[in-house]
């Protein structure tokens, strides 16, 4: 058996993760994925900074609209009763405080659940934060996606973030291919492993005090 979820079981865990009726962002990158992975029945409104609110999963092959891409530029559909708003009343609607939860990727996270996502210190171009700093403060919970490692093998969960923040003590849980793992005053506290995945794998996977309370 393999170790840990594929990006589309994340996705479908994440998913499992949102109320019936929540107002949810899904941000760039892998969160976009949780669109098409919404268990059935539940009611959840997807939103997406550019101006959807009433965001649905990714077209079908060949019927993919042009006009209708979420923030990252990547098609997707719209749900019946949808409305396209212009940015300004979508940011309205995140610094407002709307927000039910907003899905970001991290390229770290640390323990106190400070969330830094936009720059590589060292890397090429300057890039720029962009919308991701309010939707980390607008939101009333803020969920991080992503893969527990970089591509160098460095552990994202870290007791303190050395890239630039994003904002600081904003994440509440954080999804990985290895687990789920809740920000708290105490640190990291992993509630649920991955299948394959052990207590052992966590631990070396993570920079940072972690305990392990599997609910």
């Amino acid at each position: 058996m393999s170790r840990g979820w594929s990006d589309t079981e994340l996705a479908r865990r994440v998913a499992a993760e949102l109320p019936d009726g929540a107002c949810v962002n899904l941000g760039i990158g892998l969160p976009t994925a949780v669109a098409g992975h919404l268990p059935a029945g539940v009611d959840v409104l997807l939103h997406s900074e550019n101006g959807i609110i009433g965001m649905g999963p990714d077209p079908l092959p060949g019927q993919a609209d042009p006009d209708i891409v979420n923030a990252g530029k990547k098609p997707v559909t719209l749900v019946r009763g949808a409305a396209i708003v212009h940015q300004a009343d979508s940011f309205s609607l995140i610094r407002g405080g709307r927000l039910d939860y907003s899905i970001l990727g991290a390229l770290q996270v640390s323990a106190g659940g400070d969330l830094a996502n936009w720059r590589v210190p060292g890397a090429k171009g300057v890039g720029g934060v962009g919308g991701a700093m309010d939707l980390a403060v607008g939101a009333k919970k803020v969920l991080v996606m992503m893969r527990q490692t970089g591509k160098d093998g460095q552990p994202k969960l870290v007791s303190e973030c050395s890239f630039p923040l994003t904002a600081p003590r904003c994440v509440s849980t954080v999804f990985t291919d290895l687990g789920v793992i809740d920000c708290t005053h105490e640190g990291f506290v992993v509630r649920e492993l991955a299948p394959g995945v052990t207590e052992s794998d966590m631990r070396a996977a993570v920079s940072g005090p972690v305990q392990i309370r599997l609910q």
